[in-house]
């Protein structure tokens, strides 16, 4: 019996230096850095550094601009330019500004006509929509006058202009517009308009 308790401490003693070896050696890794770089100091927690959040998706940034555009196209046959439009034995337009030399000089073939619009055969509808970007595209390549055909109404009903006055309505309303006048007879005469631009500046697409 004295022999069996004697075994059974000693494997006892064993297995406790086992673990006090195995804790000693943990102890040991652990400090394994401290003890071949010496001591350390924490870097205070402002420092850290903080990741950002994911970027947030991108914009359909241009599909936006145009849609912006498109509302800013919607030009209105209820629009009222009879206070906008100089009465005189032509009638014109300038917006508020610009000086009536600048109508006499559109008229007088001052500025050179770079482009032309043809509205003939087109229903109002699709005739706002073809001067909407017509003007936009102009403008945006540079252009400064262009000539707008309305003509002159003789195949309507009653024989009125009815897309003469429409066009004059649309016009006023782009800001894109700087004056226009009646063409001279050579360039249309009653049946077009020749229209002056704001400067823009040239882009090519």
């Amino acid at each position: 019996m004295s022999r069996e308790l004697k075994l059974q401490r000693e494997r006892q003693e064993a297995a406790e230096l086992a673990r006090r070896q195995a804790e000693a050696a943990a102890e040991r890794e652990r400090n394994l850095f401290t003890h071949f770089v010496g001591a350390v100091t924490p870097l205070p927690h402002t420092d850290r550094f903080a990741f950002e959040q994911a970027p947030p998706t991108p914009r359909r940034l241009q599909h936006e601009l145009d849609e912006e555009r498109v509302l800013h196209e919607a030009m209105s046959d209820e629009f009222d330019v009879s206070t906008l439009l100089d009465v005189d034995d032509q009638l014109s337009f300038r917006r508020p500004g610009i000086g009536l030399d600048v109508t006499h000089k559109l008229r007088a073939g001052h500025w050179s006509i770079q482009r032309q619009l043809d509205l003939h055969g087109l229903r109002s509808d699709e005739a706002r929509e073809a001067l909407g970007q017509f003007i936009r595209l102009a403008h945006r390549t540079g252009l400064r006058c262009v000539r707008v055909v309305h003509g002159k109404g003789l195949g309507s009903p009653g024989k009125t202009p009815v897309l003469k006055s429409k066009v004059q309505r649309w016009l006023v309303q782009k800001k894109e517009v700087l004056a226009f006048v009646q063409a001279r007879p050579a360039e249309g005469g009653a049946g077009a308009l020749v229209v002056l631009l704001q400067p823009g500046k040239r882009k090519l697409y």
